[in-house]
């Protein structure tokens, strides 16, 4: 789960350099959380958004809303108000302009007061605009919540939906708080704790072996380290500039064997596989069993927040896609499909942390499961004992069935991450 950062960025004084982009896929995480604003409850088909800056006519901020051309019950929210302009009503398809009368963006959510479901979650209400947003209620008590982003929550006054509704609810999802998370964190950390002392001695094997001048042991050690780091979760940040260190992403523009500010991993994958002297690897192998160390030592302090938890679930998958699947990180070994089967093991231990939050709020939690299981079981189809077959020699077929079954789970996952996002409290055992 290469992608924290490639080390081509580097300056030319061998300062850290900066973070790479998110890939191409994380649009899927953004289509989810933004356009659909009860992503968190995972029903977009509910769910329709128009948004406006209201900037044309700032004397419109004494009105209702600021933008009277957005559709729906006028609803004012910000830091001093939450859910004004609105009086209840019938149950059933209900529509709301909400307008951020405030200078700064917030979060805004509707709650049943009874159940403690969340049914509309808006995200990013920037300053001063208007956003047209439905869900299909049934009868019952409900409330606005503001979470400003530099401010106290807001809460709004309960209103009533009264009458009868015979269509299909919008589901709704009691919210998942940092509390409910850090243990499950906890649990995340002391196991990603528990592998390093294993990761240490493997690749201090790998120096042993390229020590010796034992190249086979050396290819066959290094295969066995670097599938049990990319069952890490180092995707995206989780683990610093320790993963930068550890496993960089090679150049694009120099070859692997030749660029000699490339370290880790992949610097002694193309040195062992492309047939360099042994003498030539020593240093890089020595070089990665000082970066482990020093990864252990730097996770007595953990560096993930409650929010990370589900995060990791989606991006180790989403990172084997943009760098794996892709055959960037190949830089020699073309072992990528074994790199995807330890992602798949990653995801599926960090998916055990979380599932009994899960159940009851995730309602694809158990196809999620299955997919992820079987997008494994077919990756797993193409290790033929102690070898895996490269990427290019994959068929159309199967790399496109391979894609597919890759794509599916990290939609699937892309919910977990949005559910497991913590909410701030606001009020709610009011």
């Amino acid at each position: 789960m290469n992608g924290t950062q490639t080390h081509e960025q580097a300056t030319q004084d061998g300062a850290v350099p900066p973070r790479s982009p998110r890939p191409a896929h994380w649009w899927r995480r953004v289509r989810v959380v933004v356009p659909v604003v009860v992503a968190a409850v995972a029903v977009a088909a509910t769910l329709a958004i128009r948004s406006t800056t209201g900037g044309e006519d700032r004397a419109a901020a004494a009105a209702p809303h600021a933008d009277a051309s957005v559709a729906g019950t006028p609803v004012t929210v910000g830091v001093d108000v939450c859910g004004e302009g609105w009086t209840g009503g019938e149950a059933g398809h209900q529509t709301f302009a909400l307008w951020n009368n405030s200078i700064q963006g917030l979060e805004v959510y509707l709650q049943d007061t009874a159940t403690k479901k969340v049914y509309l979650d808006v995200e990013g209400l920037g300053a001063n605009s208007t956003r047209s947003v439905s869900a299909d209620l049934g009868p019952g008590s409900y409330r606005f919540f503001c979470l400003p982003d530099d401010a106290d929550p807001v809460t709004g006054v309960t209103e009533r939906l009264t009458g009868t509704y015979d269509g299909p609810v919008t589901p709704g999802v009691v919210p998942i708080t940092a509390n409910d998370l850090a243990p499950a964190l906890w649990k995340y950390v002391a196991w990603v704790r528990g592998q390093l002392p294993t990761l240490r001695r493997q690749v201090q094997a790998v120096a042993a072996d390229v020590e010796r001048g034992d190249r086979v042991a050396a290819e066959h050690d290094w295969l066995i380290a670097h599938r049990t780091y990319e069952t890490l979760g180092a995707a995206y940040d989780a683990f610093g500039d320790d993963d930068a260190a550890i496993n960089a992403v090679p150049s694009t523009t120099t070859p692997a064997t030749k660029d000699t500010r490339l370290t880790g991993f992949h610097r002694v994958e193309a040195l062992l596989w492309s047939g360099a002297p042994m003498t030539t690897v020593g240093r890089p192998a020595r070089a990665l069993v000082a970066a482990v160390g020093h990864l252990r030592d730097d996770l007595s302090t953990p560096k993930l927040q409650t929010q990370d938890i589900g995060l990791r679930a989606h991006e180790i998958v989403e990172n084997a896609i943009q760098f794996e699947l892709t055959g960037r990180t190949d830089a020699g070994s073309h072992t990528n499909l074994a790199t995807i089967d330890a992602n798949l093991t990653g995801t599926t231990r960090t998916l055990g942390f979380i599932t009994p939050l899960l159940r009851g709020r995730d309602a694809d939690l158990a196809e999620t499961v299955h997919d992820l299981a079987a997008a494994q079981r077919y990756v797993r189809s193409f290790r033929h004992g102690d070898r895996w077959t490269p990427l290019a020699d994959l068929t159309r077929t199967q790399r496109e069935t391979l894609d597919a079954k890759l794509e599916q789970t990290v939609e699937l996952l892309s919910e977990i991450s949005v559910i497991t996002d913590p909410r701030k409290s606001a009020g709610e055992d009011q």
